[in-house]
């Protein structure tokens, strides 16, 4: 007796709502004008992101600043 070989995805079985998920993923790759972010979603993105940046300035101010080249005179290119 064989045994039956194992399929690695289930992308083909699986099922939503509206029909096959395979189907959704091509209409959305055929259609990226019509497939946008949800607004409540962006501007939590934006906040987070606003967050994450107020977070590392407090992190870089907090530091101590480091002198990487205390000896070499400034050069300024023209």
């Amino acid at each position: 007796m064989t045994r039956r070989k194992k399929t690695r995805s289930l992308a083909d079985k699986v099922q939503i709502r509206t029909g096959k998920r395979k189907d959704f993923k091509k209409w959305r790759h055929e259609n990226p004008d019509q497939v946008t972010s949800s607004t409540r979603f962006s501007q939590k993105k934006r906040q987070q992101r606003k967050l994450q940046a107020a977070r590392k300035q407090a992190r870089q101010e907090a530091g101590q600043p480091i002198a990487i080249h205390p000896d070499a005179p400034e050069q300024k290119d023209d």
